[in-house]
This record gives C-alpha cells, sequence and structure tokens, in this order.
C-alpha cells in the first residue's frame, strides 16, 4: 500500500535523478533502472525525476511519460519518496501534468515556475497557486533564479506557504541562506529544501532548512553528511562537507558542466553504461577526467 506523504515527510537527501542516455543519445531505460535501484540503497530520503539535472528540456513528451512510468514502477515499494518536476510553462498544461503524475502514484511533485518570456508577479503566483489547488499531494515549488532568470520575494513564497500546508520550498539562489532565514521568519511553518549541489547544505540545516537536492552521482556522501548533522556530530559533518566543496565549487561554475560531471562519474561508477549527454552540452577537458579520478578515490565510491 501505497504511503501518503505529507509536506513535512518531504526531507532529507533527495537527489535528482539522472537521466542515462545511450552513446547515440536515445533512453537507456537498463541503464535509468539501474540508477533507481542504487538510489533505492543509498540510504536517500526521496529522488525527483525531470529537474535541471534530469536534462527535462532535451525529453520529448513520449519520453517523458514512458520515464515518468519507469520511476513510479522500479521504486514501488522503496524506502523513497518518489517525485516528478512539473515544468510546463503554460498553466492548463501544468496542471494537467501535476495531475496525471498523481495519478500515476508520484508521492510528491516539484514545480519549476514558468519563465521564458518573462510573465509578470500575478501570472506566475496564479501559475503556481493552479497547480497546487489541482493535487493535494506535496509540491516543491522551486526557486532557481540563476537558472531560470525570475526573481520571487521572499514575502511571494511566503504567501504561497500561508495559503497551501501541502507547499514545500526547494530555494536555491545564490547564495540562499539569508533568503531562507527571510523567508521562514514570514512562513516558519514551511518546509524548505536546498539544491544547488549541497554547496549551502550545512548552512541551509542551520537555518532551518530540511533537507538537500543535489544530483546523484555521488548520493553517499549527502547521506553521510545528512547523518552527522543529525547526529549532532557537527565537526565530522563540517569535515567531510569542506572536502566536497572544492569539487562541487568547481563543478557548479555552469549547470551542464555538473551535469556532465556527475553522468561522468555514474558512468565511472558502472552504475550507467554511458555519460552522454544530449547536445548542446559540456565537454570535458583531460585535467576534468584527472579531477574525477581523485574525486571517486578520495571518497572511496
Amino acid at each position: 500500500m501505497q504511503k501518503h506523504y505529507a509536506a513535512q515527510d518531504i526531507i532529507g537527501v533527495n537527489p535528482i535523478t539522472a537521466m542515462p542516455f545511450t552513446a547515440s543519445g536515445e533512453i537507456d531505460e537498463a541503464s535509468l533502472i539501474r540508477l533507481l535501484e542504487h538510489l533505492a540503497d543509498s540510504g536517500a530520503q526521496g529522488t525527483t525525476l525531470f529537474g535541471i539535472a534530469s536534462e527535462f528540456p532535451k525529453l520529448d513528451d513520449h519520453e517523458r511519460d514512458r520515464l515518468a512510468q519507469i520511476f513510479v514502477t522500479t521504486l514501488a515499494g522503496s524506502p523513497l519518496y518518489r517525485a516528478m518536476s512539473v515544468t510546463d510553462h503554460s498553466t492548463e498544461l501544468a496542471v494537467k501534468r501535476a495531475r496525471r503524475y498523481a495519478s500515476l502514484g508520484a508521492d510528491a511533485l516539484m514545480l519549476l515556475p514558468p519563465f521564458f518570456l518573462q510573465p509578470g508577479p500575478q501570472a506566475i503566483q496564479e501559475h503556481i497557486f493552479a497547480v497546487l489547488e489541482a493535487v493535494d499531494i506535496p509540491v516543491m515549488v522551486q526557486y532557481a533564479p540563476g537558472e531560470t532568470g525570475l526573481a520571487i520575494t521572499p514575502e511571494q513564497l511566503a504567501a504561497v506557504a500561508a495559503r497551501y500546508p501541502h507547499a514545500v520550498f526547494k530555494i536555491e539562489c545564490n547564495p540562499p541562506v539569508d533568503y531562507t532565514r527571510e523567508f521562514l521568519a514570514k512562513a516558519p511553518q514551511a518546509s524548505v529544501l536546498n539544491g544547488y549541489a549541497g554547496l549551502y547544505m550545512l548552512q541551509m540545516l542551520e537555518a532551518g532548512g530540511k533537507g538537500v537536492m543535489p544530483g546523484c552521482s555521488f548520493t553517499e556522501v549527502y547521506v553521510r553528511i545528512y547523518r552527522h548533522w543529525l547526529q549532532g556530530e557537527q565537526q565530522q559533518a563540517e569535515v567531510l562537507h569542506t572536502a566536497l566543496l572544492p569539487y562541487i565549487q568547481r563543478w557548479m561554475s555552469h549547470c551542464e558542466y555538473i551535469i556532465q560531471a556527475e553522468k561522468t562519474i555514474l558512468m565511472r561508477r558502472g552504475i550507467i553504461a554511458s555519460d552522454y549527454c544530449r547536445r548542446p552540452g559540456w565537454a570535458l577537458t583531460a585535467e576534468d577526467s584527472l579531477f574525477i579520478d581523485k574525486f571517486i578515490a578520495d571518497f572511496q565510491l
């Protein structure tokens, strides 16, 4: 029987599922299933499909429908909550997709507000409200101004939190800590997670955040940091996070860079068969390759 998740259950380490392709750029279903099974055993609390790290703009509608089915089926009965991102720029389509994912068995949704052609604040608010009103499962409202160019004030997010108790907030402005403190001062009941590769993971947890949504190629490292933090082992958490920072700071200099680096790590770990990213993407250098080798050795992955 499927567990019904509330907003306060959307916590912990929730990696964005990468999208494995074959060397010719087709969906690699076998690698995706292997990756999902790996994540189910990683100690994470959840995983999300169709985030930016899933290369969602590079998928067609038929592929998305097929992938959504594989995602919920493969993870059925796993300890992970299964979230799927709604990224449509049309409010009508976003509502339809939200309902479809909920009916498929998604435990939660993530919502990327529309930004193409710069809709006004009221249109964005109406879009967010419409999706939240369409479903009763938790919805993670994503705030990623670096990727979307869309600014949302803490007051605007607080208005969403006050109106919809099943809303969760994925805050990944750079830096996110002061913004999160200001938002939680206005909406202390709200649940906040942070993306951005976990660069600010510990500061966000200290500020009142409930979890982290990084990429998925070294989920175990984030799980170890999170467990140290939960157990009050602040020093151990900081040592591990400090060791991670030089790698994620470099890769997060461009979104396509970290997507490619994470894919290459997954391939070198034997979790997916190819590190192909659909074009346009990011070409790793020989130096990048050595850096990834060092990373895998440093963290014994």
